[in-house]
């Protein structure tokens, strides 16, 4: 087990200059855009980075209105200023600008890949492993618009030509295609996309369920498993319910398959089928730079406001499967690890259907679950028997995660399953990947 971080580049002197070089250079303009008299330079790109206008967003996917149908997880940004293009105004010293649909305005793969320690894992490994991406719908769009995305990232082609993609409906049709949406095609073009950022020498699967509901998605699962997918993502949710359980057995009991599931956008409080005893539930934090930290980047809890915010929480029938020892749940806690989910800190998404053709930025817990499915390929196939959503708990507490240790996503009586703390919490788990030594086993 690793026990030292991965060698990062730390935050040099001739960066520090360079960004106040920058600064010097942006200084009147800042003064004119209203951010006060002409002092210091580094001062003065700090307060572009911090004074930045309300980020607003809107969910990729209806609410449900019926029992046993689950929602996608997605958030995408429609107005403000993101952590990415302010971090860009920041290294210009100029005033941040708004976003258009003509460049990313989130983080993209290099970002990524630097903020978890997978660089070096992201280059050399994953070649031969497929990562099944598990949605509704059908997204027409999506090989052409995943193309554009790895093309503009500079990585290599991954099309059905090539063999590196496939989509297929949840019986493993490759022409019987369910109906399209626009609310999903979203996700899908997000969990593509975040799965090419962590693990771009993966194959990608993407299983279409004719439907959202639980019954649909689940088949839709098994059929992953099925067509040989280890790393299947799902970034969808659905109130408890007594028959969890029953869908537990049915369709996510698959030892040997990295299972990751999203745990949910509405703050505190248990969904479904993150708390499947199963699945590597999979929380959500703001994720910023910090130059002046050794890792170069730092994460909270992701929290909006009282209903909106990474989930977390008990389960109310789900029982706590054997690894998970915190002591103020008898059932299953939610959730095991965390990735960047903040829509305002969020990721860049190329998206077409539906929608005008372009760049946007996405968040939610969506981000989160495919972050860490290509976490899990990059460390290679699971044993055969095992279940790894375990994997982390035999990495708790060493260097091979981030420990999240501020913010919360709601009130609760058991302060850690809403309250990030040192060790393990709700909302973050035992915190996000650095490097892949905790997703092996």
């Amino acid at each position: 087990m690793r026990t030292t971080h991965p060698q990062r580049p730390s935050a040099s002197g001739s960066r520090r200059l360079g960004r106040i070089g920058a600064a010097a250079l942006g200084t009147a303009a800042l003064v004119l855009a209203g951010f006060g008299s002409a002092g210091s330079a580094d001062a003065q790109a700090s307060r572009v980075a911090k004074v930045t206008p309300h980020v607003s967003w809107t969910k990729a996917c209806a609410t449900p209105t019926k029992a046993d149908v689950a929602a996608c997880n997605a958030k995408r940004v429609t107005s403000g200023v993101t952590e990415y293009m302010s971090e860009k105004a920041y290294a210009k010293g100029v005033t941040p600008k708004a976003a258009d649909a003509s460049t990313p305005s989130g983080f993209g793969p290099t970002d990524l890949q630097a903020a978890y320690g997978l660089t070096s894992a992201a280059a050399s490994n994953g070649s031969g492993e497929t990562i099944a991406i598990v949605d509704a719908y059908n997204d027409p769009n999506a090989e052409a618009d995943l193309a554009t995305y790895r093309s503009y990232y500079g990585l290599s082609a991954c099309t059905t030509a090539n063999g590196c993609f496939k989509k297929v409906s949840q019986t493993g049709s490759t022409t019987s295609l369910p109906s399209s949406n626009t609310g999903w095609a979203e996700e899908i073009s997000l969990d593509l996309d975040m799965a090419s950022a962590i693990c771009p020498n993966c194959n990608i699967l993407l299983v279409e369920a004719k439907s959202a509901t639980i019954a649909n998605l689940g088949t839709a699962v098994n059929e992953a498993v099925t067509l040989g997918a280890k790393y299947v993502s799902n970034s969808y949710g659905a109130s408890e319910s007594s028959s969890d359980t029953t869908y537990d057995t049915s369709y996510f009991k698959h030892t040997g398959v990295a299972i990751t599931v999203s745990s949910g956008d509405s703050g505190y409080g248990a969904e479904w089928p993150a708390a499947s005893q199963y699945v590597t539930a999979v929380g959500g934090t703001a994720l910023t730079k910090a130059t002046s930290t050794t890792r170069g980047w730092t994460e909270t809890v992701w929290k909006t406001s009282s209903t909106e915010g990474t989930g977390s929480g008990c389960s109310a029938y789900d029982p706590k499967p054997s690894w998970q020892t915190d002591t103020g749940c008898t059932k299953r806690t939610i959730a095991d690890v965390s990735a960047v989910a903040d829509p305002a800190t969020g990721v860049a998404v190329y998206d077409s259907y539906g929608i005008t053709a372009g760049w946007y930025t996405f968040g939610g817990t969506s981000a989160s679950s495919p972050i860490i499915a290509g976490v899990y390929a990059l460390a290679g196939t699971p044993s055969t028997s095992s279940y790894p959503a375990k994997f982390p708990y035999t990495a708790a507490g060493t260097s091979a995660l981030n420990d999240v240790t501020s913010g919360n996503n709601g009130t609760c009586t058991t302060s850690y399953l809403c309250t990030a703390t040192s060790g393990y919490d709700g909302p973050t788990g035992w915190g996000t990947p650095e490097g892949v030594a905790a997703f092996t086993g």
